[in-house]
């Protein structure tokens, strides 16, 4: 097992600890990317998207390039909440230009297929690349695992692919609540044992991402987003209780300030949508923030750009925050607009 680190050369776990800080750390979401032509020079050595994932050298290599181009104080592992799926033994393909396609899941018989027999052997080049990381990655830079929540993974499960609303998962989960939280409960026990094995191979936070648990109405939340969230943090937290996890469940607006209490994560992620000012006096009191610019504002760049990065670190700032985007970077991104932003953030003093 992974032993506790000391957290004074590294200033994202520090942030995450709620220890003081000389200025808030920094990573961004999807930071290894389709925007980098070192990243695009890679992946065009790998025949598909699962086998990219799946390839340690290659993913820590991929890991590695926003690290040294733009010195963030985390790095992400490269990798797909899909891998999860596909450890259960459901085929996971990606279509250039579509995205993720999956056989669905939408029935008793279609669980039946999935098995978390071979589960390990079927993900451990993830595993792998994290041993890679934890070799590689300079002192000062803190090592991030991560999963999908089980809402969000069982969205792509039952509907075959993202989008529409996340209609497929919603109507299982109102037809057949307790045959829907079957599916819930296997993915939650193979996200418990997939974190457990990153922690062990050397991530030192993790993050797990709901990207899907806005589509849910706030009556919803409670038994399909908090619930699985608070089962392997759980988990986790009795076997590594060093090791900080943040939970991002983007979209559920006024509902944000209960996750950290409702799911025991130490630090809550933050989407665009969620004003600064609500974000201090709501959520920041009780767990550490990270977030939450607007991406599309990286693609601007410019005085846009510089303006909210300062108005986000003066309002958030320095303590109990990690500054991030409100979900990925996009593709056009321009590189040198990253180059501004990191300069800016390392730059900043309070």
């Amino acid at each position: 097992m992974v032993e506790p680190l000391s957290v004074t050369r590294k200033r994202f776990l520090k942030a995450l600890k709620g220890e003081a800080v000389d200025r808030p750390p920094f990573w961004i979401m999807r930071q290894a990317g389709r925007y980098l032509p070192e990243y695009r020079a890679v992946r065009a050595t790998t025949k598909n998207f699962v086998s990219f994932c799946l390839d340690s050298e290659k993913a820590c290599a991929v890991t590695l390039q926003p690290i040294e181009r733009y010195g963030m104080d985390a790095a992400i592992l490269f990798s797909d909440i899909l891998i999860v799926p596909h450890g259960l033994g459901q085929n996971v393909r990606f279509v250039e230009g579509e995205g993720p396609r999956l056989d669905p899941v939408t029935d008793a018989g279609g669980l039946a297929r999935l098995t978390r027999d071979g589960f390990d052997a079927r993900v451990s080049a993830v595993y792998e690349t994290v041993r890679l990381l934890a070799k590689r990655l300079p002192e000062d830079v803190a090592l991030i695992g991560f999963a999908g929540a089980p809402w969000t993974v069982a969205t792509y499960m039952v509907a075959g692919q993202g989008g529409n609303e996340q209609k497929a998962a919603r109507l299982w989960a109102y037809r057949d609540p307790e045959g829907f939280q079957r599916l819930i409960d296997l993915v939650t026990e193979a996200t418990i044992d997939y974190l457990a094995a990153q922690v062990e191979a050397g991530a030192e936070a993790l993050q797990i991402f709901d990207t899907w648990a806005g589509s849910l109405p706030e009556h919803e939340l409670a038994r399909w987003v908090f619930a699985p969230i608070a089962r392997i943090r759980a988990a986790l937290r009795a076997r590594f209780p060093h090791v900080p996890v943040i939970g991002f469940a983007k979209g559920i607006g006024p509902a944000l300030p209960r996750l950290a209490a409702a799911t025991g994560v130490e630090a809550v992620g933050v989407d665009a949508g969620v004003p600064l000012a609500f974000v201090r006096d709501h959520v920041q009191p009780t767990a550490t923030v990270q977030g939450n610019m607007d991406p599309l504002l990286v693609v601007a760049g410019g005085k846009a750009m510089h303006d909210r990065i300062e108005e986000t670190l003066r309002t958030l700032g320095p303590d109990r925050f990690v500054f991030n985007l409100g979900h990925g970077v996009v593709p056009e991104t321009p590189p040198e607009h990253v180059a501004a932003l990191a300069r800016q953030i390392r730059e900043w003093r309070p």
